[in-house]
Order: C-alpha cells, then structure tokens, then sequence
C-alpha cells in the first residue's frame, strides 16, 4: 500500500467515518429511527475493526523499515 493511500483511508477512518456515524446517530435519534442503535453498534465495531487493521498495518510498515 502506498503512503498517500495510506494516509487516505487513515483519513477516512478516523475523521470522515465517525462523523458520519455521529451525523446519523444525532438525526436518527431526532427522527425516532427505530434501528438507530443497532447501526451505531455496528458502525462502530465496523470502525474499530477498520482502525485496528490500519495499525496494525502501520507498525508492521515502521517495524520493517528500521
């Protein structure tokens, strides 16, 4: 993977991702969505899931370049 793809998806992971979830947990809360917390859940383990593999990802790629 490339440095500027890299950088792209940690972007998306963790700026555009969560306030994305937060934007749908606010107005799905305001509308009485009825599956608001399940999405949140999910979207949320989904997150985490995507963070952690970038970090794993990135100490692996600093590790070999030492």
């Amino acid at each position: 993977m490339s440095n500027k793809t890299y950088d792209i998806l940690k972007w998306i992971v963790i700026t555009v991702l969560p306030a994305l979830l937060t934007l749908f947990g606010v107005i799905g809360a305001t509308l009485d969505f009825s599956f608001t917390d399940t999405v949140i859940t999910i979207g949320t383990a989904v997150i985490t899931f995507l963070g952690t593999i970038l970090g794993i990802s990135s100490v692996n790629y600093n590790k070999n370049n030492k």
